[in-house]
């Protein structure tokens, strides 16, 4: 009984810790309609700014809960709604969970330059360690019996701010309708603005209470994710209950110290299940939904994006292999290796503009879906006990048909639900892959056969071999893994511009009227997430192999987030937007940091500077992902929007081309160095519209087109194109004359 108690009462404690963070996501999310994936990133601040106050400037214990209280957090709130949130509106949903995981990384990687993350940091219960007290026999500190306290008391507070004051019902008004809330007289943006600074600090105030409690140091990455545990519970009171969100986060604390207290100790992968317990439960609140109604109400986008036709497609699907082969040769091996791990997140990046640019269906975890594939590869494919291991075609084909299976297994149940609540579907699956199979490093026996998932904690990849194609040789590998993502790539502007990739548009635009027109909604959901992570393993193993030596952090959380987030950035309508996120994912940010290093070793006296651009640089690829509130059709679409003009100054144009190539020719013979060439040749680029511009301004500058044929002669030509942008075609299958 003694032993019930106390796994009892601890469990109480952790479930009102995610009580406490579940809260303050419910109450944003209910009074914006954005859930708030920055919300662990708050809390972190929250604790690293208390321990700052509290043990190293030496503030009193009440001095320093004013500051992280009663400033960090409403401050942090204010500043968020003020500068980024409130320019969500008329986004779509990919629009605002990228905004929101820009905020996370960014916060993260703020905290690791503030403070070391090499020093280890202890933060001090409320109270002390010594203050206890005997409840029913256990013995508990006074902070955590403080922590079922206060959760207990903000559910109470909050229940009655939503359903007994009136200012709980202008929250909830200033997210339904706050055109109509103008009209009553009411600001919505200060209501809002309210809403996220009770918000914050009540996730600042969870990161204060959460590390004394679990024990251990403050890190910036398991203190975010810790308090992402807290979504199980958000999700039990579907995101609107205050009192069901605190039970679904007392379930699940003492879930978790039931499962330590009473697992057999034969149960090796308790310990696994444990970490991933919130992401299971997630996973079964999230089942257990009822089916989400299709609407007709037409909604509001800033999202623009234009696919190529097919012929065009191919011909920069050519131009992307010759180019990237290319400057492969201007590097060397090592940096070789850096470009193929940047196409090979490209090619998962793919995956994101098939599922989501196309479809409108969210997966924040492709990298999930390509620790699968990997795993499911190097152990089907590769002998670990030969002198120099190959993987084999059949290895290669297997992890990508077990990840494509995979993703329709996850997407079946939860297909009944959309937007957000898929998003986080996938979000609890890599969760799951990453605590249970890239943690799993004890022996198995299965069907008489002993194996390791994860053999200590580490694989080695080896290098692909079909025949005479030998991946093990960098040359082959680029050349192979460029024409792979180019005829990936060319697929798929082929599928949307087929009549399956228009049913996926009417789908995203309108599942509603969809519906209405015959479309099986489930099949075309499946079949797109089946393929779309089938890409995604494909792109991961091939990452593996170029990575070779593969972790569990190779897969991580914020990894795929950062690649999701980027390709976003980039344009996620565009095949380019996946080739161009991919490279600076894998490739760009990871050049950029090995050279700042060179530098630092040859100049040691400027080794503190280079360390501040080091931070500087990460945290301003945050700052590029929560300025896509400004330009949700992403950069890419605002280029191609300058370089259209160039088609009308074709000399322009071909004299760029002829210019790149003498370029290129002079990299070739040593002139210019390869980061040069790709510096000029960006300048090149930017610049050629302003010269095709001053040299035939009436040219250059194309009308909308809605207003050709009006103001321009409505000539053939100019028919067959608006043909060609509205998809219509004869039964020849030509646009019409």
């Amino acid at each position: 009984m003694d032993t019930f108690l106390t796994y009892t009462a601890l469990g109480l404690v952790v479930g009102a810790i995610y009580a406490i963070a579940a809260s303050g996501l419910v109450l944003t999310y209910t009074t914006s309609g954005i859930f708030n994936f920055a919300h662990g990133a708050q809390a972190m601040i929250g604790a690293f700014t208390f321990y700052q106050a509290r043990v190293v400037w030496e503030l009193p214990t009440w001095l320093a809960l004013v500051v992280v209280l009663g400033v960090l957090g409403p401050g942090m709130g204010w500043l968020l709604h003020t500068l980024i949130m409130r320019r969500l509106r008329d986004t779509e949903i990919v629009t605002r969970v990228v905004v929101t995981v820009a905020v996370l990384l960014g916060l993260v990687s703020l905290s690791q330059w503030v403070w070391n993350p090499q020093e280890g940091r202890v933060p001090p219960m409320l109270f002390g360690a010594d203050s206890t007290v005997d409840l029913l026999g256990v013995t508990l500190r006074y902070h955590q019996v403080l922590c079922v306290v206060i959760a207990a008391a903000i559910a109470v507070a909050l229940w009655w701010l939503f359903n007994r004051t009136r200012i709980g019902v202008l929250m909830r008004a200033a997210v339904d309708d706050p055109e109509l809330l103008k009209l009553s007289g009411h600001d919505p943006d200060r209501i809002s603005a309210s809403a996220w600074m009770i918000g914050s600090t009540l996730a600042v105030l969870a990161g204060v209470l959460v590390t004394p409690v679990m024990g251990g140091t403050l890190e910036a990455n398991a203190l975010t994710l810790l308090v992402v545990d807290a979504f199980a519970a958000a999700l039990f009171g579907r995101l609107r209950s205050i009192p069901l969100t605190f039970v679904g986060a007392v379930v699940l604390g003492l879930g978790s110290t039931y499962l330590v207290g009473y697992a057999p100790a034969e149960w090796t992968w308790v310990g696994n299940f444990q970490r991933a317990l919130p992401m299971v439960v997630l996973f079964v609140v999230l089942l257990l939904l009822p089916h989400e109604r299709l609407r007709g109400t037409a909604t509001r986008s800033r999202e623009r994006y234009q696919t190529p036709p097919l012929p065009r497609a191919a011909l920069w699907a050519v131009a992307c292999v010759i180019g990237l082969v290319a400057f492969g040769g201007l590097i060397s091996e090592a940096r070789v290796g850096t470009l193929l791990v940047g196409l090979s997140f490209a090619v998962i990046a793919l995956s994101v503009v098939l599922l989501t640019g196309y479809a409108g269906e969210l997966n924040l975890a492709p990298l999930g879906f390509a620790a699968v594939a990997t795993l499911v590869a190097y152990h089907v494919g590769s002998d670990a006990t030969a002198a120099d291991p190959r993987l084999s075609l059949t290895g290669l084909v297997a992890g990508v048909a077990v990840a494509a299976i995979t993703g329709a297994l996850v997407a079946l149940p939860a297909l009944r639900l959309r937007g957000l609540y898929l998003a986080l579907a996938t979000l609890a699956f890599s969760g799951i892959v990453s605590a249970m199979l890239l943690r799993d490093t004890t022996p198995r026996t299965l069907f008489g056969h002993t194996f390791v998932i994860f053999p200590n904690g580490n694989i080695l990849m080896p290098p692909l071999e079909v025949g005479p194609l030998d991946l093990a040789d960098a040359t082959t590998f680029l050349w192979v893994l460029s024409t792979l993502f180019a005829t990936l790539g060319l697929g798929v502007v082929a599928l949307r511009n087929s009549s399956y990739g228009r049913r996926l548009a009417a789908m995203k635009d309108s599942p509603a009227a969809a519906a209405m027109l015959g479309q099986r909604l489930m099949v075309l959901k499946l079949g797109v997430f089946a393929l779309s992570t089938g890409i995604a393993g494909l792109g991961g193993i091939f990452m593996s192999m170029a990575v070779v030596s593969v972790s569990a952090e190779t897969f991580g959380f914020t990894v795929s987030l950062s690649l999701v987030m980027l390709t976003v950035v980039c344009g996620i309508g565009y095949v380019s937007g996946a080739l161009v996120a991919g490279l600076i994912a894998g490739a760009g940010i990871t050049s950029l940091q090995l050279v700042l290093g060179d530098i630092a070793l040859t100049h040691p006296e400027y080794r503190d500077t280079f360390d501040i651009v080091h931070h500087l640089l990460l945290v301003a690829t945050a700052l590029v992902g929560i300025g896509v509130a400004n330009g949700p059709s992403g950069f890419l679409h605002d280029v191609f929007e300058r370089q259209r003009g160039l088609a009308r100054v074709p000399f322009v144009r071909w004299g760029g081309a002829a210019v790149q190539v003498a370029l290129l020719l002079a990299a070739y013979a040593g002139l210019l160095g390869p980061a040069l060439l790709l510096f000029v040749s960006v300048v090149l680029w930017s610049l050629l519209p302003a010269v095709a511009t001053a040299w035939a301004p009436d040219r250059a500058r194309p009308l909308p087109l809605e207003l050709e044929g009006i103001t321009t002669p409505n000539t053939l030509a100019l028919r067959q194109r608006i043909d060609r942008e509205l998809r219509i075609e004869t039964e020849a299958g030509h646009a019409r004359a």
